[in-house]
């Protein structure tokens, strides 16, 4: 697994190292499990994040542990409707002037390519005591002002066998014309419903309180 410290780019950063929003911290997070930026930028007290300690499910199933599932199901809706947009700007003209729609094999071929991607830009982090994937497509309100994700290990392995299996559970005709609908049509098809991943999360969120 590799982790990485993400924060705003702070002003005397920015001039150091333009466009610097990711610090790798391979060795010494494994070692201390956290890391704190000294008070030296300006007078404010350090910042100090924690890698999230994952339990066993979280390292060693091979399947997508429950409490990750919606934010899993988020993440695969968002590749394929990306994939498939990207797709179609690419047959769109100034002369067309409409998006021209795919063919049923070019958007079988999309699908699968979006779920045998690397998914590298996704990981695990903990927020206010609270494990989530993050990445493309998975912002939910203000970011915090520093995290530790910890990305590679499973978690490419389990978004891509979350992808196939809503794939194969709705079909690439399905899919695409729910894509047709805009992305929060399909995320709604994929994840919504009386069985969705995301109502089950809102069920067992509502069991807790």
């Amino acid at each position: 697994m590799h982790m990485h410290t993400c924060m705003p780019t702070h002003p005397m950063l920015a001039e150091l190292a333009p466009g610097a929003m990711r610090l790798s911290l391979p060795l010494l997070l494994p070692l201390l499990g956290a890391w704190a930026i000294p008070g030296g930028l300006g007078d404010r007290a350090p910042l100090t994040a924690t890698a999230p300690q994952l339990d066993d499910e979280e390292i060693y199933s091979v399947h997508m542990p429950t409490h990750l599932r919606c934010d899993a199901c988020r993440a695969v809706a968002y590749q394929m409707w990306q994939h498939l947009a990207e797709a179609e700007a690419k047959l769109h003209t100034p002369e067309s002037g409409r998006r021209r729609e795919l063919s049923e094999s070019v958007y079988t071929d999309v699908l699968d390519r979006s779920c045998s991607q690397s998914w590298q830009g996704y990981g695990v982090r903990e927020v206010n005591q609270v494990k989530r994937l993050t990445g493309p497509g998975l912002s939910k309100g203000p970011e915090p002002s520093i995290s530790v994700m910890v990305t590679g290990g499973p978690w490419p392995i389990r978004l891509s066998k979350t992808c196939l299996h809503y794939l194969g559970e709705f079909g690439e005709d399905q899919i695409y014309e729910a894509h047709h609908q805009g992305h929060a049509a399909l995320e709604a098809l994929l994840c919504g419903g009386s069985r969705g991943a995301c109502l089950e999360e809102a069920s067992i969120t509502r069991e807790e309180l």
